[in-house]
């Protein structure tokens, strides 16, 4: 008899416009020890069967047939009493986002002790007593994500579940501490005997941890097997498909191949009249400079973390450091290291958006850092634009991607009119892939793929000189990261635009980057072409970094070609 046992399960969302059929005959099955991995693309219905099995599934949705057992008892048909005994006590649960996972308003230690006396009818000092191991007098926001990762996993694992969901454990987490987490993860299965059902969009992951892989596709079950099958040698045409889109770690491609399955778009590419397209058109921005854009010279930021009146009562962290750094007009540069390294307050400081304790910046042999003049700072700020990582957040839910889009076309005075604004926008989505009907929708109404386009819109609407891309794609499954990455190809060298590209993803860096600078606690270590950097990395903390990229020998890319 298996642990866990999903029984041709069917899920129903019922809507006004018909019911949506979420899953659709599913059966998964999960042994002791044993570590199952559901991956698929954004919607294919991998988190709604982690719900269903935990109790979690949100209104309206319901099981409308077969059945869910937990070592022999039928957990679906619970009454919520029942079922709040099972959630936490008999199935953990690893969310997505540790921080809005945890009460930020309670310490570690509260929320530990809360768990283990619902669960484990612990007085207050014996649960205190059996979480006294964590740094448990701490809140969530002073821990790093790592670390409020593992406060997850204690959380789901204080009360010796049976069974562990993982819902992507490891998104936006650098290769460092993904390996961490993923080696926990696996020492805890196999030493407890634990089940795990990690649901992920990482191939390198599931090619990691897992022992058997099931591949959903719109909420059926394609194809499942054991780990060194499925990623070798897949049956389903969309399983290779999709193993093809996972960018390669080991050659450098011309562009990312997409998943292919039912209609091919892999070659679908942003076609650009530069003549007549408004994007081509007054570019000249008056500053011809024959050294590099960006010129970066003993930049450093300091953060006061406790401010004090006298100096050596205070506490600061020293976020960048002393850094020097060249970026050439028309290069793509590649920036790496560990969460905390300083990657993003560096791009930061470029943009403007922080003021460095020391050192300059300079933008096309203009001294930024020194530049009081609101006007001409104003003018440098168009030809320098920013895509965020988490795209929903950059954008405000109460415009419409219309003024989203044109708001930095009103604010720099690039159109004549408001029609004229109004026809940028709409050739603007048009490039990005999204069409003028966008405009007239909100955030919320698209995917993270699709508010993403809208964010490289709006930093495209000052038709800018240099874009700096802070982590773009790290929450995207495969397919929509390789459409997302081959427009900012396309869009780069069309535009001849100079791009600064921040990834903890190592082979996106690959295949983005002409050169990539290795960053650690503030300092920049080693810059390097990318292809010298991943072949014969020079600093030992590079050749570290490096040698934790997720190995996916197992993959044969699916027999696919793609273009070197």
């Amino acid at each position: 008899m298996a642990l866990l046992d999903i029984d041709h399960i069917r899920i129903e969302f019922p809507s006004r416009r018909g019911t949506l059929v979420a899953i659709d005959d599913v059966s998964l099955s999960l042994e002791k020890g044993e570590i199952l991995g559901i991956v698929g693309e954004s919607g294919a219905g991998k988190s709604t069967i982690g719900n269903a099995v935990i109790g979690l599934l949100e209104a309206p949705g319901r099981v409308t047939g077969g059945e869910v057992n937990l070592d022999g008892q039928r957990i679906d048909t619970l009454k919520p009493a029942e079922q709040r005994k099972v959630r936490g006590r008999r199935i953990g649960m690893i969310f997505q986002d540790p921080l809005t996972s945890l009460d930020p308003l309670q310490t570690v230690e509260s929320q530990l002790v809360e768990t283990m006396r619902v669960h484990l009818d612990l007085t207050v000092e014996q649960a205190r007593a059996r979480a006294v191991e964590l740094r448990v007098k701490q809140y969530p926001h002073q821990f790093s994500g790592g670390m409020r990762q593992r406060v997850v996993i204690a959380l789901a694992l204080c009360c010796e579940p049976e069974v562990i969901i993982a819902d992507e454990p490891t998104t936006a987490l650098d290769v460092s501490i993904q390996a961490q987490i993923l080696a926990l993860l696996r020492k805890l299965c196999k030493e407890k005997q634990v089940g795990m059902i990690i649901i992920t969009h990482d191939m390198g992951v599931i090619a990691d941890i897992t022992d058997r892989v099931a591949v959903l596709y719109r909420g059926k079950l394609v194809e499942q097997g054991p780990t060194r099958k499925i990623l070798g040698d897949p049956d389903h045409p969309y399983t290779r498909s999709l193993i093809s889109a996972v960018p390669r770690p080991d050659v450098k491609l011309r562009r990312f191949p997409l998943v292919t399955y039912i209609e091919d778009v892999r070659h679908a590419r942003v076609e650009l009249d530069l003549a007549t397209h408004w994007l081509g058109q007054r570019r000249d921005f008056g500053q011809q400079h024959d050294g590099p854009l960006v010129q970066v010279r003993q930049l450093g930021m300091r953060f006061v973390l406790r401010p004090a009146l006298l100096p050596r009562n205070r506490r600061t962290l020293d976020a960048v450091k002393q850094l020097d750094l060249d970026i050439g007009e028309g290069e793509v540069f590649g920036l790496v290291g560990e969460s905390g390294s300083g990657k993003s307050t560096v791009a930061r400081l470029i943009s403007g958006l922080y003021t460095p304790t020391s050192g300059v910046v300079r933008f096309a042999g203009t001294e930024l850092t020194g530049l009081k003049d609101e006007r001409k700072l104003n003018a440098f700020r168009r030809q320098i634009q920013m895509v965020f990582q988490d795209p929903y957040s950059s954008l405000n839910p109460r415009m419409r991607v219309l003024d989203i889009v044109a708001e930095p076309i009103r604010f720099h005075r690039l159109a004549a009119s408001e029609d004229e604004a109004r026809r940028i926008v709409a050739d603007l989505l048009d490039v990005v892939g999204l069409g003028a009907q966008a405009a007239l929708r909100y955030p919320h109404e698209f995917s993270g793929g699709q508010r993403q386009r809208i964010c490289i819109a709006r930093a495209l609407a000052t038709r800018p000189r240099f874009l700096i891309c802070d982590e773009p794609t790290s929450a995207l499954d495969v397919s929509i990261q390789a459409q997302i990455l081959n427009l900012l190809k396309d869009l780069q060298e069309q535009l001849s635009l100079t791009m600064l590209f921040i990834s903890h993803d190592l082979p996106v860096i690959r295949q983005m980057c002409d050169r990539v600078g290795v960053m650690r606690h503030g300092e920049l270590l080693e810059v390097a072409d990318t292809e010298t950097l991943f072949e014969s990395p020079q600093h030992p903390y590079s050749q570290h970094l490096l040698g934790l990229m997720p190995k996916l020998q197992a993959m044969s890319q699916a027999g696919l070609e793609v273009e070197a």
